[in-house]
């Protein structure tokens, strides 16, 4: 054994039982109630200040506005257009073609061939939408006094209290997934009534601000708004799709979604209010009203007649009944069910990085103050925030995260809201395995699935080739053809990244079931490649042709190219991942694994350039590149998320990557840096890597709300950001665990539980003055594990009770 000297009995290694619950019951029960909530002492102005909850399906934005209310709904599945079929058969026929020019090195050229006739019909995707806003007005309010806002991330409860002439108003909002409603709480106590209409405003087009891609962005500080803001409902507006039927203590709005890109609008949509309350509730023409009330309860439900990617047929009316049994509750046991659904994932996972004055400030103050002070409980707050959107934008039975969660203003909402998979679908999931929220991926699963299905008509149509594949975005309806313009589409890879993250999550739960369930997914990705892999003409080895290294031009407005490096990455993982899926299922796949291995070794291998660069493509042209701190980094996708390229068996590697981000910079879009972030941290690098999240959690990327700022809005960041975080106490690649690997001087003391790791394993670990003191690891019964703490290599192993007591 090495001489790292560990106190003994420091070093728990065992199966999962009693220990670990009670430790993260005991960890969660000692969390100060600000560690786990956002709070704010004025009402929401711009949409990026109100608070999110959702359950996975069911969005809303709380804005805590004392005379009138809003809630901003959203619907997973209401989407533009309908059912369509983007594939060009013009790509096929001038496949060879644009290969050659490539090969001839005329980039101008075949850059002009893909745009002209290669491209997806339409050469767009549809964009996610909003389900509009209900504005509660309230009659009878005045300026407040003992103003609050507030969102527990450990209940998922947005919260509103304040006070008018002695009166405490309360208001609570959640949306539930036992219940599948969002549930609002209005109370009154002292002389004063709940006296307000509910109107609706149906989805409409909003300013979200111009796109901003170099990172030079201003600080986005807290605006709030007056206490008597109101907002119209903009009836003039109206499509004549939309109708109202209020009776009694119900409101049923129903409309239908838009066209977008020639492809016609195909859905159709319902929003149910019911109110309970101990005062009057009367229909009027178009929305209810409330009077002399002292508690009102209200259940919002949404739905689509969305069905599948190329079904429409389903009932919203009738979907949304659901308000009518979940009213046969009571407001407590809404709650307490609600609760306990959440905190069933939530709870899975603790993290305390020490605690100083700047906590005790409203979360928009600390934001605006974080560059210049000390407050470790914000990176805390903000991993916890990330957990919390994505438990509330991804369950299982509900569609995935997109570029914005499931929250999105209005119906023209920045790149369209979709699954953009050459870098932002994936990072959004990046957190869920370490996190310890790993069934939040089954959405995604399910959006392969389709794919799989849409992906190989493309495969067919588009490329003469089987399996399936899609390019770099997708929508509801699954397509899969490529988008936008050559600059950004044709790339061929974004379904074969989508296997890597199928493949973490088995890789981090090791069940046989979910591996038999995803290896046709790999097999059929894989044999897209086998199919259109080409010749390098120079004898290099074996390429995607046409391609690009996402988003980034190699000579002034070109980046067609063959063969970058994130293609050669990827593919090596798709290709590795499916042999050893192939080899632990032992089916009788072994021909067509023994082929994808040779290819594998065929890859040309990464690079480095004159500059002492990592190679983005496989000519040196990095130098040469237009924009040299583009915001992406593709090419080290060898680092994270795969470990392709790591400090253990490639140091020349990583070393080349260090400079490769030493030109690009630490700062960039909200994402770029969080992705900035993830590489530091996996490189080893703890305070280059705090600086980074010092700049991402400032008020330059991120917004009062803790949204990722790109600007516009894009949730991706939150979710890498986070990760990038959890990388910094503890990684798991190349069959090892490594314990602290990336800790900064700013977290002297820290405590972290229900952190997971490959092989299924879930650690548990503190430390103080910079050094492990404590490591639980629990795990399935006789698991081997290799342990690096400071650079020394322990070689363990859980006994067959699941247990081992040891000392290092």
């Amino acid at each position: 054994m090495s001489g790292t000297r560990i106190h003994r009995r420091a070093i728990l290694v065992g199966g999962i039982g009693g220990g670990l619950a009670a430790s993260v019951a005991q960890a969660q029960a000692k969390a100060r109630p600000s560690d786990l909530t956002l709070w704010y002492a004025q009402p929401a102005g711009p949409w990026v200040e109100a608070l999110p909850v959702g359950n996975g399906r069911l969005g809303a934005m709380v804005f805590g506005r004392v005379a009138q209310e809003r809630l901003q709904l959203n619907e997973d599945t209401l989407w533009g257009g309908s059912p369509y079929d983007p594939n060009n058969p013009g790509c096929l026929e001038n496949l060879a073609k644009c290969r050659a020019l490539i090969d001839a090195e005329k980039f101008k050229d075949a850059s002009d061939l893909v745009n002209a006739s290669m491209m997806a019909q339409p050469k767009t995707q549809m964009p996610y939408g909003a389900a509009g806003d209900l504005l509660l007005d309230f009659q009878g309010m005045a300026q407040p006094s003992d103003y609050r806002r507030s969102l527990d991330l450990d209940t998922a409860i947005a919260t509103t209290t304040f006070k008018v002439g002695g009166t405490t108003y309360v208001r609570e909002v959640f949306s539930s997934a036992a219940d599948q409603v969002v549930v609002v709480r209005l109370t009154a106590k002292g002389k004063g009534r709940l006296d307000f209409d509910i109107g609706y405003r149906h989805p409409d087009q909003v300013d979200y601000g111009a796109p901003v891609y170099d990172g030079k962005v201003t600080e986005t500080l807290s605006q709030g708004a007056a206490w008597d803001k109101r907002e119209g409902l903009n009836r003039e507006r109206r499509p004549q799709s939309l109708a109202f039927a209020a009776s009694g203590n119900e409101l049923l709005i129903t409309g239908a979604n838009i066209a977008s890109a020639g492809i016609p609008a195909g859905l159709t949509y319902a929003v149910r209010v019911h109110v309970l309350g101990d005062g009057d509730i009367a229909a009027t023409a178009e929305g209810l009203a409330v009077r002399k009330a002292t508690t009102v309860t209200l259940l919002i439900a949404a739905a689509t007649s969305f069905v599948r990617f190329d079904d429409t047929s389903g009932d919203p009316v009738k979907a949304t009944l659901g308000v009518r049994t979940a009213a046969a509750k009571s407001y407590n046991t809404l709650k307490a069910d609600h609760v306990a659904a959440h905190r069933a994932l939530f709870r899975r996972m603790t993290i305390d990085l020490g605690n100083t004055s700047a906590a005790r400030a409203a979360t928009d103050v600390r934001i605006g103050k974080s560059l210049a002070s000390d407050d470790p409980q914000l990176a805390a707050l903000y991993v916890q925030f990330a957990r919390y959107l994505m438990i509330c934008s991804s369950r299982p039975g509900t569609q995935p995260s997109n570029l914005q969660g499931i929250w999105n203003e209005g119906v023209n909402p920045p790149w369209g809201s979709k699954y953009t998979i050459n870098i932002n679908t994936e990072m959004n999931y990046w957190l869920v395995e370490p996190a310890n929220i790993g069934a939040c991926v089954e959405p995604l699963v399910r959006l392969v699935e389709d794919l799989s299905v849409t992906g190989a008509k493309t495969a067919r149509v588009m490329y003469g080739a089987g399996g399936w594949m899609a390019h770099h975005n997708t929508d509801i309806w699954r397509a899969s053809g490529p988008i936008d313009g050559s600059w950004w589409g044709m790339w061929p890879t974004g379904g074969a990244w989508l296997c890597k993250t199928l493949w973490d999550h088995y890789d981090y739960n090791r069940d046989p079931e979910f591996l038999k369930r995803i290896y046709p997914l790999l097999k059929g990705a894989s044999q897209f490649f086998a199919d259109t892999l080409v010749e390098d003409p120079k004898g290099r080895g074996l390429v995607t042709s046409p391609s690009i290294s996402p988003e980034n031009e190699h000579m002034k407005g070109v980046a067609t190219c063959a063969g970058p490096a994130m293609d050669r990455q990827i593919i090596r993982d798709l290709f590795a991942s499916t042999v050893a899926a192939q080899k632990l299922l032992a089916n009788r796949d072994d021909a067509f694994t023994a082929k994808l291995a040779a290819m594998q070794a065929r890859l040309p291998a990464d690079r480095i350039g004159a500059q002492g660069q990592l190679q983005e493509w496989l000519e040196d042209w990095d130098a040469r590149a237009p924009d040299q701190q583009h915001r992406h980094v593709s090419h080290l996708y060898g680092i994270y998320p795969s470990e392709q390229i790591n400090v253990r068996d490639t140091p020349d590697l990583v070393a080349a990557a260090k400079v490769t981000l030493g030109t690009r910079g630490d700062l960039a879009t909200g994402w770029g840096t969080a992705w900035r972030l993830a590489l530091w941290a996996r490189m080893g690098e703890a305070e280059h890597a705090h600086g980074i999240l010092m700049g991402l959690m400032g008020p330059q990327r991120t917004y009062p709300n803790l949204f990722d700022a790109h600007p516009p809005f894009q949730i991706d960041g939150n979710f890498g950001g986070a990760t990038g975080i959890l990388e910094m106490l503890l990684q798991s690649w190349g069959g090892e665990i490594l314990v602290l690997p990336a800790l900064p001087q700013a977290w002297p003391s820290g405590r972290v539980t229900g952190l997971k790791a490959r092989g299924g394993i879930t650690a548990n670990l503190a430390w103080e003055g910079g050094r492990l003191t404590k490591l639980l690891l629990t795990g399935p019964a006789g698991t081997p594990v290799k342990l690096r703490y400071q650079g020394q290599l322990h070689d363990l192993a859980l006994d067959g009770g699941g247990q081992l007591k040891t000392a290092l």
